[in-house]
């Protein structure tokens, strides 16, 4: 069964007269990871797509999505899959991959469906493609680490970098997820913003009581969403994405846009915050 809605763009002044509901609306995907069914949002910030695929005891076949205007959901779009559960196989281009949980596939433009089994949990992420660039099976030991904070400050963490140039080519997809030392619970504080691209935040391996409290906005005109696990959040150029949960977490960082560059933000210092 495919599941697919779409939403729109939003400027920051239409933004600031929104109630909780308007935010999640607009913002918040919940919903995702139901067995037997893909699950997709098309965002019409940089028109990335995020949804879910989660097979079960059956198969799932990724193909025809009326959203794209094309005949096959691949003809021009890149796509990765992040697993987030037990090991699963994904078909594409006549081979199959074993996915392991941790591990994402890149695959290109043009490569026809994607078949999903297993017991895998995939989280997936789609931006258009202008060009191919070949499919590949990112593994947890081919992710570029690094390392950051402080646990003075409750946010030390390690940055997986999976889909990143300095690991797999793409046109301009980037994704990896983000894990945290115990104790600390802060993500991407300070804040930046992403001028040139758009962000979404996937929070999960969180127990069913554990919430995050998702920051976004303005700089000058901060909201929040609170977040439950394996729910997601777009965040548009314009808006800070940062959070704090009440115990350990994992959160999945996907963006697209004009550039691959992961170091491409504009910070944002404390103080100005409000």
């Amino acid at each position: 069964m495919l599941h697919a809605e779409t939403r729109h763009a939003t400027d920051p002044a239409h933004v600031k007269t929104m109630d909780t509901a308007g935010l999640r609306d607009h913002f918040h995907v919940g919903g995702l990871f139901a067995t037997g069914e893909i699950k997709l949002v098309y965002s019409h910030y940089d028109r990335l797509i995020l949804g879910s695929a989660v097979p079960g005891a059956g198969k799932l076949v990724l193909d025809e999505v009326p959203e794209t205007g094309t005949k096959s959901f691949l003809d021009r779009r890149e796509l990765g899959v992040l697993n987030i559960g037990d090991t699963g196989q994904i078909e594409v281009d006549g081979e199959t991959h074993t996915v392991e949980n941790g591990e994402v596939l890149y695959v290109g433009m043009g490569a026809g469906a994607v078949t999903f089994s297993g017991a895998g949990r995939f989280y997936i992420l789609s931006a258009p493609a202008h060009r191919t660039c070949p499919t590949k099976l990112i593994k947890k030991a081919d992710a570029k680490r690094v390392e950051m904070g402080t646990k003075e400050q409750s946010n030390e963490r390690v940055i997986n970098q999976l889909l990143h140039p300095d690991v797999c080519e793409s046109c301009q997809l980037l994704i990896g997820y983000t894990q945290f030392a115990e104790g600390s619970v802060w993500n991407t504080m300070p804040a930046h913003l992403h001028d040139r691209r758009m962000e979404a935040y996937l929070y999960f391996d969180m127990t069913p009581d554990q919430r995050v409290f998702h920051f976004m906005g303005e700089p000058s005109e901060t909201r929040h969403l609170v977040m439950a696990n394996e729910e997601a959040v777009i965040s548009p150029p314009w808006s800070i994405h940062s959070g704090a949960g009440t115990g350990s977490y994992t959160f999945c960082w996907a963006m697209a846009g004009d550039n691959v560059d992961f170091t491409d933000m504009d910070m944002v210092a404390m103080g100005d915050l409000r």
